[in-house]
């Protein structure tokens, strides 16, 4: 029986120890990504997750929004006419909430879907600049709803239903018909200032 030549030895040690270090090295650098990627998910979901709560705590969510015409009151709600969309994909809600805005006095012209491609958020009162007091009035109805002025030229008042919709105010506080209109805080004085940015209306 001869004996094993060393230089053979050798060269299977050596052999053994790199298939050794490149399965070590695999192992590291798989975990290293696997911690990369769960870094960098917690931090965009913070990220997301603070700049969601810092536009919440902003006045009108940090919409930019009219203030309310000088010595402005809250209007009758039959004098406002009103159209309810629904944007979120829950089905009946335009119905239900037009059918409920209807029986506190608003000039309700009908239900139906939002056009929009994505769901809406947060619910949205747009209105136009011959409706800022409306729009206000329209506003007071609802605990979680941002205010919008586009560039329509009548005084209706589009309700978007979005997915933080939860239900309307209490009747004893959304009857204020006659009391004056407290504008939202850092609101724009000039409303013609604002005109040349206004998104696009509902189409009809």
């Amino acid at each position: 029986m001869t004996n094993p030549d060393p230089l053979d030895e050798r060269e299977a040690r050596r052999q053994f120890v790199r298939r050794r270090q490149k399965m070590v090295f695999t192992i590291a650098l798989v975990s290293l990504v696997v911690i990369l990627v769960v870094c960098l998910l917690t931090i965009f979901g913070s990220v997301g997750a603070k700049a969601r709560d810092s536009a919440a705590s902003k006045p009108n969510y940090g919409v930019r929004v009219p203030c309310a015409p000088e010595n402005a009151k809250v209007a009758s709600h039959q004098d406002i006419r009103v159209r309810v969309m629904n944007g979120t994909s829950k089905s009946g809600l335009a119905t239900a909430v037009s059918s409920a805005m209807k029986l506190r006095g608003f000039n309700t012209q009908g239900a139906g879907d939002y056009p929009g491609k994505s769901e809406v958020t947060r619910t949205q009162i747009r209105f136009g600049a011959s409706g800022i007091a409306k729009g206000y009035t329209v506003a007071g109805q609802f605990t979680d709803a941002v205010m919008i002025m586009d560039d329509r030229n009548d005084d209706l008042v589009d309700i978007i239903i979005g997915a933080t919709f939860n239900d309307l105010t209490k009747d004893d506080k959304a009857s204020q018909e006659g009391k004056p209109i407290t504008s939202i805080d850092g609101c724009i004085k000039d409303v013609n200032g604002m005109k040349a940015k206004l998104p696009k209306a509902p189409a009809r």
